[in-house]
């Protein structure tokens, strides 16, 4: 489904010479001080990265589900905080937008994202509502011509410094779970908006997150997204999905960086008079380790060119982001284990990689999450 092979090569190749030449240099730095530098920031809003998936019409790239799977997987050989900060505004902080937004919302916001003007936060996940996702309990209570919000949302991903939430909130509450619930598009700045302090993570510093509090928030009846009510959880849904797709991919581009760590280093480490990558049980892990990224690889490219041919995609997102993201923390962990005393000390990538890693396993849907989607509509497919 790639619609012009010649210029995706020259976008493959002008992101992974930017992510080689730019972002790896840099990732130390950012891992020290918790933020991504704004020169590099500036960078990759010239070459567009926030906007891969914006319609080209609204100024992005427009890339197919396809073609933004192989440009994750290069995004993915650095650290992830620089897909983290691009990544709300090409996924889950444009998407419902682009899903089912008005005509205007699109107008407004979408170029914005597509340039890095506005950075883009999905508001979902709250203290007491993660996996759950229907069961929202954040409101917005209609008021004429205003929705007011109140609830507080919970690790939310460029929260700090975002210019637009996507808040997922109750607008009936007489309608329990899913189709009680509503999206809306708000801006930062509004008066009712708090953040809460940036979160202190175990890995992925420089991607930042926080909790964002809403109180009496007056937002106007064209916040809504799509204009109507109790189709906030069928966006979400949507987005998520795209979402797995995504971060399966990223998780791909993170294997194989650690699997060029550890051959690099195995090849110059010697034990017992030579290489250790000549003794047969590195070689396994490192086989292991390729075996398990190839198939991921496939599964992701597979489920995005399914997507791309308008097939319904739900179960192949799960399975993707299921073996995925188990499969990198599996490869991280043989990273480390062949770095030896090594992989423990911070001054090596693969250190700090195996913490970043163990968060893909739960956002964008937990593994059991994954599991749950996958076995429901396996029993859905049989009965019907």
């Amino acid at each position: 489904m790639i619609r012009d092979q010649e210029t995706l090569n020259q976008l493959l190749d002008t992101i992974s010479r930017f992510v080689r030449e730019r972002l790896v240099p840099a990732e130390q730095t950012v891992a020290e001080e918790n933020a991504i530098p704004e020169d590099i920031l500036a960078e990759m809003k010239a070459l567009g990265l926030f906007g891969l998936t914006i319609p080209e019409e609204y100024d992005g790239l427009g890339l197919t589900m396809e073609e933004e799977v192989l440009v994750a997987i290069e995004l993915g050989r650095t650290s992830p905080a620089f897909r983290s900060v691009m990544g709300t505004n090409n996924g889950i902080g444009s998407a419902a937008i682009i899903f089912d937004g008005t005509e205007e919302q699109k107008q407004k916001y979408l170029p914005k994202y597509a340039s890095g003007e506005l950075i883009g936060a999905f508001c979902l996940t709250e203290p007491d509502v993660g996996s759950d996702a229907a069961g929202v309990k954040t409101t917005a209570r209609r008021d004429g011509d205003h929705y007011i919000i109140n609830g507080t949302k919970r690790f939310i991903t460029n929260g700090p410094t975002a210019g637009t939430f996507t808040v997922m909130a109750r607008t009936n509450s007489e309608i329990k779970g899913a189709r009680g619930v509503s999206a809306f598009v708000v801006e930062a700045g509004t008066p009712g908006i708090s953040l809460g302090p940036k979160d202190k993570k175990m890995g992925q510093a420089g991607s930042l997150t926080c909790d964002v509090i809403f109180e009496d928030c007056r937002v106007p009846l064209t916040s809504l997204i799509g204009g109507k009510e109790g189709e906030g959880f069928i966006t979400a849904m949507k987005v998520l999905d795209r979402g797995r797709l995504h971060i399966s991919a990223v998780c791909v581009g993170v294997a194989e960086r650690l699997m060029a760590e550890s051959l690099s280093y195995a090849a110059e480490r010697r034990q017992f008079g030579k290489p250790i990558v000549e003794h047969q049980l590195i070689q396994a892990m490192l086989a292991d380790s390729k075996t398990e990224a190839y198939a991921a690889r496939c599964m992701a490219l597979d489920a995005a060119r399914k997507r791309d041919m308008g097939q319904d995609t739900n179960t192949e997102a799960s399975c993707s982001k299921l073996f995925a993201s188990e499969m990198v923390g599996r490869v991280a962990d043989r990273a480390v284990q062949i770095h030896g005393g090594a992989g423990y000390m911070s001054e090596y990538a693969v250190e700090r990689f195996y913490r970043d890693v163990r968060l893909f396993r739960i956002y964008e849907g937990t593994s059991e999450i994954q599991r749950i989607v996958i076995a429901r509509n396996m029993l859905n497919e049989y009965l019907n």
